[in-house]
């Protein structure tokens, strides 16, 4: 079993992030020196912590709904009698992906309000089709010669899908939320066009107001977010890797 001691980039990226958290509402007169031309160079109308918050919680509500539904809608199309779907399966996932989320945002806004729930929709569609792909790629390279050695000691298909086929899935599979997760991180940030209080807020308000130092300030906190996540993962997966052999 290997220690679960944080990496040191784990550390560094974490420690960045929050430097920057606290760093920044001090940080007028770094940006007026960078930016002389703006009149206002330190967005103030929400705090960043604030920001953060808001934005984590709505990239967790999302991904937590399209890693249900994905690793869901892999499995059925991983089963004998959900492979006949597959084929739909695909082009409803291939879709998903197609339509960029400023134009699912733009659909869903005038149909339920404006805020956090067209976010939401836009992000878990946009979440699903990692999901489903890891899912269905770590199922299909159990081998089956593992398979059959399960069904020989007389596990039936429920426990040889709990303790054989998903524990050995797990790398795969975590590698698709991964990409999710650090995804919908960044495109959280054009959530705010419809009225989400997300980290795109000064991105937003700096590009509608000519205003370069916002868009810094925001699109830095999403950037260390999104990396410290991604760091998140490596780790997690590097503690999996035990269970199921894989060697790094």
């Amino acid at each position: 079993m290997k220690p679960a001691r944080l990496p040191a980039a784990l550390w560094l990226s974490s420690g960045l992030l929050l430097a920057l958290l606290y760093l920044l509402p001090h940080s007028a007169g770094l940006f007026a020196w960078l930016f002389p031309e703006v009149e206002r160079p330190l967005y103030t109308q929400d705090s960043f912590a604030s920001l953060v918050l808001a934005h984590l919680l709505l990239v967790l509500a999302s991904s937590l709904i399209a890693v249900l539904g994905g690793v869901a809608a892999g499995l059925l199309a991983s089963r004998p009698a959900g492979r006949e779907f597959r084929p739909l399966l695909d082009s409803v996932l291939a879709i998903s992906q197609a339509l960029p989320p400023v134009a699912v945002l733009a659909i869903a806004a005038p149909l339920i309000g404006f805020g956090e729930w067209p976010a939401l929709i836009a992000l878990v569609l946009y979440g699903l089709l990692p999901v489903t792909q890891g899912t269905l790629a770590g199922l299909a390279s159990v081998p089956d010669s593992v398979l059959e050695v399960a069904r020989g000691l007389g596990m039936g298909r429920w426990r040889i899908l709990w303790q054989v086929e998903l524990p050995l899935a797990a790398p795969v599979l975590l590698a698709g939320v991964r990409t999710s997760v650090v995804i919908n991180i960044g495109t959280a940030a054009i959530a705010s066009t419809v009225g989400a209080r997300t980290l795109g807020l000064p991105i937003i308000v700096g590009l509608s107001g000519f205003n370069t130092a916002y868009v810094l300030q925001g699109a830095l906190l999403v950037a260390l977010l999104a990396i410290v996540a991604d760091q998140c993962f490596d780790w997690l997966a590097h503690r999996l890797s035990p269970h199921v052999g894989v060697e790094h």
